[in-house]
């Protein structure tokens, strides 16, 4: 088993190429031969097929056995480790976040207190200075 810094390594590596996203896309919806996912690419085969071997590398993808058919499907563990990666770092942003919201709403109501004694003041000035 690699550690789990390997198998992220490894994920963020596939996922950084917008071909293997695109065929991992494709195998959400189910299985597929190399020639089914090599039909949406402007790529011969082996290009398809040197992708593939990136992402069974990485674990995103396994190979079936169906006769003669191999058959590429999804492996939804890298990408749930990488997920939950993600969302340690995405709780700690919104933590920041909620913290800086309540900073500026502290400072709004400073400000709007301000205005309010400004306005008071030139209120009050102004009665002052009428004539009567």
């Amino acid at each position: 088993m690699k550690p789990t810094s390997d198998i992220l390594d490894a994920t963020f590596a596939a996922l950084a190429d917008p071909t293997r996203r695109a065929i991992l896309a494709r195998l959400a919806t189910g299985e597929a031969s190399v020639a089914e996912l090599a039909e949406p690419f402007d790529m011969t085969q082996p290009a398809i097929s040197k992708h593939l071997k990136v992402l069974e590398r990485a674990g995103l993808i396994s190979r079936g056995r169906e006769a003669q058919r191999r058959p590429r499907r999804l492996e939804p563990r890298p990408l749930a480790e990488a997920t939950d990666w993600i969302e340690r770092y995405r709780r700690i942003w919104e933590a920041n976040y909620k913290r800086l919201d309540a900073v500026l709403e502290e400072l709004k109501g400073r400000q709007r207190k301000a205005v309010d004694a400004l306005l008071e003041d030139v209120k009050s000035t102004s009665k002052k200075r009428k004539p009567k």
